[in-house]
This record gives C-alpha cells, sequence and structure tokens, in this order.
C-alpha cells in the first residue's frame, strides 16, 4: 500500500511534465499522421503548447512567493523563477504571429490550387 501510494505523489508531483508530454506525443502524431495542412499546423500548434507547459512548469517552486523584495521577506525564501514566464509569453505572442501568416497563406493557397491536402500538393508540381 506505502508503494502504490508513493507512486501517486510522484505521478501528482510529476502531472505537469505527464500531459506536457502526451500533449507532444498527439501534435507529433497529429504532424506526422494528417495530410491536411490545417490539422498539420494544429498539431505544431499543440507541440508549441506543450513546450510551453513544460518550460513553465520547469521554473514553478510549490510555495514559492514571487521574486520581490520587500518587508518581511527573508534570504531563505524560495522564489519563483520569473524568466520562464517571460519567455512564454514571447513564445505565445511569436506562435499567434506565425499561426496569422500561416493560415493567411492557406487561403491563399487553398485559392490556387482547390485543395489543403499534402499528397495532392505534391502531385500538382
Amino acid at each position: 500500500m506505502n508503494d502504490l501510494t508513493e507512486l501517486f505523489n510522484k505521478l501528482f508531483v510529476n502531472f505537469n511534465y505527464i500531459v506536457a508530454a502526451t500533449l507532444f506525443v498527439i501534435g507529433l502524431y497529429t504532424v506526422i499522421a494528417k495530410s491536411n495542412l490545417i490539422k498539420k499546423f494544429m498539431g505544431l500548434n499543440i507541440i508549441e503548447t506543450s513546450v510551453f507547459l513544460f518550460i513553465v512548469s520547469s521554473g514553478a517552486i510549490v510555495g514559492g512567493k514571487a521574486p520581490i523584495i520587500g518587508e518581511g521577506v527573508s534570504s531563505k525564501t524560495a522564489f519563483v523563477n520569473p524568466i520562464p514566464q517571460a519567455l512564454i509569453l514571447t513564445g505565445i505572442v511569436v506562435a499567434m504571429s506565425t499561426t496569422a501568416v500561416a493560415l493567411s497563406l492557406m487561403i491563399k493557397l487553398y485559392e490556387q490550387c482547390g485543395t489543403l491536402n499534402a499528397d495532392k500538393l505534391k502531385e500538382l508540381k
């Protein structure tokens, strides 16, 4: 019983990493298995989201405080690392921009070729 409780505790502590790995695998499967370009790009967005979750989770500390020095804060206080959060905010902006550009290019591609199927687009060369 003790081993089972320890296993559940470890799973609970690493839940963010498990979800990030699962999302990464789902996104990778979507990119590899689907032939529709929109579905492939959705898979890439899922992969980006999993990377964002992984990086933010790596900067988190259980019981950590905001990194603001003030009254009543001792040098032994555990602080959360703010750098991953700042990097992910930048990453989200870049991801949204690339998504907008990619979708607009896909609209033009559909208008020109009449399909977004990657296999059919290879044949149109």
